[in-house]
């Protein structure tokens, strides 16, 4: 029986030979500088189309595994094995050094919005991945649609029809809710502070991730919580037993996570850990907020579920938005609060009253009109085919020592350097060169990722990207020499 009577209908066929040809590089079956069959072999090999065969090549040449030689053939060019190693989990440090780290991220912060620096530290999509005529039809008509044009005061819940529309997507992670569930929000951060809000006051002590996203300490920091640190790993994400223990110790008022494609480690909490997490929660009666902004960009076949999804007893409480999926400008996110709904109403009346009307009627068009799924599915190959190239850029440009995540989702690679290297000096002169790196000490409240560095793969891989690449790739070899004399 030939290979092609395996393949689904509902896929591409040219797709599934790439994936083949991608999981035999993967698992070392295929090596760097191996030779391929030819096109016309292929295609008599696997009963497919000549056509075909070459979609199937040149769909690998995009994701950069492959390269085409002239009068030669195709050969594989890259392995995500090359970084077989990946970066450590370090303990906490016994001493913080709080104001260091809130110059550091206010520095990085600083130089966002300069159109000459080259972000490599923005984990967002570039502006060519967004569909900026699509959103701006579906604003258009949503506005066209509403008798006040979307200029009233939308209900405190939020729009009813975009919450009919999260709880209808909720489905694709094991989600059984409904719209009267949901409570919108001005994006992700938003609901996490209302979240925490609701559930805490000030001086209770919060377990985050470490390392984890810099923001979240300037959320802490305003509320006046104390936080707990708690080790993830590239592989399997949160050390639950870390957190077991540390709970008999420390009086932890709630925890905030982010279980699928945390960032910058870039880990995805695999399922029965994710059922761990909340019976654990569960039993000691402690709220979970779940980041979940990234669950939407992931690489393999299926979405991950969410802890949300295991949750019987309301105490975990969902967070996510459309702002690094589709429209970072819109400011369109939500919760799914669960036994905490009233005490979220509560906070937003407080805080907002209202979310705003348009852009919630917009995306609520964005997804009625099945936009969003096209959307996404193109999304997701660009940013895996991106992941791919700037792992390939790193190969060719670091030091061979550097240890480099692997993620299945998200924006980010997470990259230990020798121990000799000052990330946030790395980053200084980095930026004399118009390039912005996030350095490791900013995802930690006591700076212990010194040697560590933070590479968003939003923007598409180019020749600016590779130079960028190749001028790091020298300071960091320069830094560790003057280290060494």
């Amino acid at each position: 029986m030939k290979a092609v009577a395996t393949i689904h209908d509902d896929d591409f066929l040219y797709e599934q030979i790439a994936a083949r040809f991608e999981r035999q590089v993967k698992e070392g079956l295929l090596k760097p500088g191996d030779k391929l069959l030819s096109v016309r072999a292929l295609s008599r090999e696997q009963g497919i189309s000549i056509s075909t065969a070459y979609k199937a090549y040149v769909e690998l040449e995009n994701m950069g595994i492959i390269e085409a030689r002239p009068k030669s053939g195709y050969y594989v060019k890259f392995s995500p094995s090359r970084f077989s190693k990946s970066p450590a989990v370090k303990p906490p440090l016994t001493s913080t050094g709080q104001t260091t780290i809130a110059e550091m991220i206010a520095t990085v912060y600083q130089h966002m919005p300069e159109e000459s620096v080259l972000k490599l530290s923005r984990a967002s999509p570039a502006m060519e991945l967004i569909p900026l005529a699509k959103l701006n039809k579906s604003m258009i008509e949503a506005i066209r649609k509403s008798p006040s044009g979307n200029s009233n005061y939308e209900h405190l819940q939020g729009n009813i029809s975009l919450r009919n529309q999260i709880a209808k997507n909720a489905f694709n992670w094991g989600g059984n809710i409904t719209g009267d569930d949901v409570v919108t929000t001005q994006g992700c951060m938003e609901a996490l502070v209302f979240c925490l809000r609701a559930v805490t006051k000030p001086g209770d002590t919060i377990a985050i991730e470490s390392p984890t996203y810099f923001g979240i300490f300037n959320v802490m920091l305003s509320l006046d919580l104390k936080v707990l640190e708690i080790p993830v790993s590239p592989e399997i994400g949160l050390d639950i037993d870390y957190l077991e223990q540390a709970m008999d110790k420390v009086d932890v008022k709630a925890c905030l996570f982010v279980t699928n494609f945390s960032n910058p480690v870039g880990s995805c909490l695999p399922d029965e850990r994710k059922k761990q997490l909340v019976t654990l929660l569960t039993q000691k009666q402690v709220p979970l907020i779940e980041d979940d902004i990234y669950g939407e960009i992931y690489f393999g076949k299926t979405r991950p579920h969410t802890c949300k999804s295991f949750d019987r007893e309301g105490w975990v409480m969902l967070c996510s938005s459309v702002s690094k999926s589709l429209a970072p400008g819109y400011r369109v996110g939500w919760c799914i609060p669960g036994r905490f709904k009233e005490q979220i109403l509560n906070v937003k009346m407080m805080h907002t009253i209202s979310s705003a009307t348009p852009t919630q009627a917009a995306i609520a068009h964005f997804f009625e009109a099945g936009r969003y799924d096209l959307h996404m599915r193109n999304l997701r190959r660009a940013l895996y085919t991106q992941c791919l190239r700037y792992m390939q850029g790193i190969a060719a440009h670091f030091p061979p020592d550097a240890k480099v995540s692997r993620p299945q989702g998200g924006y980010a690679l997470w990259i230990e350097l020798d121990k000799s290297i000052n990330a946030f000096e790395l980053y200084k002169a980095a930026m004399q060169h118009n390039i912005s790196i996030a350095p490791g000490q900013i995802f930690s409240t006591d700076g212990r990722f010194t040697n560590f560095i933070r590479i968003s793969f939003g923007m598409p891989y180019d020749d600016l990207v590779d130079k960028s690449f190749m001028v790091l790739g020298g300071l960091i070899k320069a830094l560790q020499f003057c280290a060494e004399i």
